[in-house]
């Protein structure tokens, strides 16, 4: 706590406050608050934790597909989101896209509280690309990183209507990894059950009675979808994940208490690398 005793306005700026046309040391609950007040110069007033709002800047990646997205939020609000240049993928796309999202955004990359990511299923490439860039962001930044799956993602775009949703992302050699969702009484979307890879035929009969389907992996299993499901698949903008998606669930967890460390976190593939199979069988000869 403190006096002041002459008008000034007080306002967060990374790790720094700004008293009086000076740079000093900031309290962690001084850090990135909203000003609050115009203190008059005539009066005193004083400081506390309670005098100040606190607020997360945060930035979403997407990368579980060949074209992602990112998007920045401040608290619960969506400030902009992106997508990414479709005829590339995200290795090439993703650097481009940041410098135009800083350029819709007041604040610096240095502000930012989080940095949330999808961590998989999906595809070797995507994943390895939002993990990493999430990382270097986070430490330049002294953020906090936080990861979700990207199948609960999905399933969070689902219309409110919807009660229960199968979804799927494509594992290639004709098989998906999917997973059971059920809306819960506060009409949040919870698992149910963990997630398994499956050849798509079996996926498709397995799905819940009144479940819909949803995913990734429809896009190339439309055709195969059986006629008893063709009424329960949602539409074709519900299959993705999206950057806005990832930073309003990674904000919830976020709220909740949920961290990851930045240093341990690593992507979840929809299945092993083909070398990784290939020694395996390998060992299993000897």
């Amino acid at each position: 706590m403190g006096v002041v005793k002459s008008t000034c306005l007080l306002y967060g700026s990374g790790t720094n406050v700004k008293l009086n046309g000076h740079w000093n040391p900031t309290p962690l609950w001084q850090r990135n608050r909203r000003p609050r007040a115009l203190l008059p110069a005539s009066g005193l007033a004083l400081l506390t934790p309670c005098d100040w709002t606190p607020f997360v800047r945060t930035i979403a990646l997407e990368t579980t597909e060949l074209a992602g997205s990112i998007a920045a939020f401040s608290d619960a609000k969506l400030l902009t989101e992106i997508t990414l240049d479709p005829h590339g993928r995200s290795a090439k796309s993703i650097a481009p896209g940041l410098v135009r999202l800083w350029q819709t955004l007041e604040w610096r990359p240095t502000e930012v509280d989080l940095v949330a990511l999808t961590v998989g299923p999906g595809s070797f490439t995507g994943l390895r690309v939002g993990v990493t860039t999430a990382k270097l962001l986070a430490y330049a930044a002294g953020a906090e990183v936080l990861g979700v799956d990207t199948l609960q993602t999905i399933a969070e775009r689902a219309p409110a209507e919807v009660e229960a949703v199968s979804v799927a992302v494509d594992a290639q050699r004709g098989q998906v990894v999917s997973r059971c969702f059920r809306r819960d009484a506060s009409g949040l979307m919870v698992p149910e059950g963990p997630s398994a890879m499956l050849d798509v035929d079996i996926w498709f009969d397995r799905v819940p009675e009144r479940a819909w389907i949803v995913g990734p992996a429809l896009r190339k299993w439309a055709e195969r979808i059986p006629g008893s499901l063709r009424s329960r698949t949602l539409e074709p903008s519900c299959w993705g994940a999206t950057a806005e998606a990832v930073g309003r669930l990674a904000i919830r967890e976020y709220a909740a208490g949920r961290r990851d460390d930045p240093w341990t976190l690593v992507p979840h593939y929809s299945r092993r690398a083909a070398a990784e199979e290939k020694r395996e069988r390998i060992e299993d000869k000897r």
